[in-house]
């Protein structure tokens, strides 16, 4: 498993822009891909957006044109822009990673999770 940490998130009005950061270790081998989860208060946990290792992507409907992820490898850091936010995507958010290159958008296929990040949007 890999320890994941989170950075980004906080407080902002609707229609702004956040954040979010999720570094691996700097020794973390091959290939694996990160996903971003997101948990509102009584929901369930959702799928946001994935990245493989060569940059494929993969977005939820309800942030398609307004969330943008990448990664530098190099740095092993996964990131993820929010922007136009919205008071629905209040929510803990989590990165998560799984080896090897496949995008998927179920939390079970990942091993990996990182602490969490609470991003709260205000109407």
């Amino acid at each position: 498993q890999l320890e994941l940490v989170e950075s980004g998130g906080g407080l902002v009005q609707a229609g702004g822009s956040l954040g979010l950061s999720c570094a691996a270790p700097e020794d973390t081998p091959g290939a694996y891909v990160i996903g971003w989860f997101r948990q509102a208060p009584g929901k369930r946990r959702e799928f946001v957006s994935a990245i493989t290792w060569g940059g494929y992507t993969d977005y939820a409907e309800s942030v398609k044109g307004r969330f943008t992820i990448s990664r530098n490898n190099a740095k092993n850091t996964v990131y993820l822009q929010m922007n136009n936010l919205k008071a629905e995507d209040t929510a803990v958010y989590y990165c998560a990673a799984r080896p090897g290159i496949g995008l998927r958008r179920a939390s079970d296929d990942y091993t990996s999770w990182g602490q969490g990040t609470q991003v709260t949007v205000s109407s």
